[in-house]
């Protein structure tokens, strides 16, 4: 089981990063590079990934690993009923629209992102994934989640991705409850300096969040005068895409 875990993190931090180097994996995973190097070996002898053929072996996702992805991404047909509205707050906006859905108990993962038409805009990779609390849709997640249920995400420790993520359990709490009273998540510089966002939760059967719907821009363009604009259009946008599963 410990060899598994370890192979799905590794394949994890190559869809994040790729392509990439068995250095930079040791680092992000904190594991020594043997270990990586040989799960490596196994995944790409199963056919998960594969070398760009670079000098400096680096690694990539194949094909195989693209199509098993889609197929959990169309699960419920989130992705393509999100499509036109998330393109209408696109145009609404003009700013970066992005879907994202829960990846395991304590993560998403992005399966969708609609590019704002102004030259400087955000640019999220299909495939990242991040913690719930790292991102503006995840939080939104939170937000609709059981008190219990967040005291265990909670519970694991928080990555400190820059130096305004927040990884104190309490704080964040407190900013699920605000969320819980607008109905919309603001992150500034949580994951990426420079990047703001503002997220809303999409439910699915029973109210259960499925997803999250975000509005990405460069702080540049982020205006704290604007954001119950937008937290109200991406409110709207999720409870549209919800309202159609």
């Amino acid at each position: 089981m410990q060899g598994i875990e370890r192979g799905l993190r590794v394949l994890e931090a190559v869809a994040e990063s790729q392509p990439v180097g068995v250095g930079e994996l040791s680092r992000t995973l904190q594991l020594p590079k043997s270990t990586v190097q040989r799960t490596l070996q196994a995944l790409a002898s199963a056919g998960w990934i594969r070398s760009d053929g670079s000098e400096y072996t680096r690694w990539k996702l194949t094909s195989r690993a693209l199509a098993v992805g889609r197929r959990g991404w169309d699960k419920g047909d989130l992705r393509t009923v999100a499509l036109e509205p998330m393109r209408e707050l696109r145009d609404l906006t003009n700013e970066t629209i992005t879907l994202q859905v829960r990846d395991g108990a304590e993560r998403v993962v992005q399966i969708e992102r609609m590019d704002s038409h102004q030259a400087v805009r955000t640019f999220i990779k299909v495939g990242s994934t991040w913690q719930l609390p790292h991102t503006s849709g995840g939080m939104a997640i939170m937000a609709r989640l059981p008190n219990d249920e967040v005291d265990r995400i909670l519970s694991s420790p928080i990555q400190q991705l820059t130096p305004q993520t927040d990884t104190d359990p309490e704080s964040i709490r407190k900013k699920i409850e605000e969320i819980r009273r607008v109905g919309y998540a603001v992150n500034v510089n949580q994951n990426r300096m420079g990047v703001c966002a503002v997220g809303a939760a999409v439910l699915g059967e029973g109210g259960c969040p499925v997803g999250g719907i975000g509005i990405s821009m460069p702080e540049t363009r982020f205006d704290e005068n604007r954001v119950p604009w937008w937290g109200k259009q991406v409110a709207d946008t999720a409870a549209n895409v919800s309202s159609l599963l």
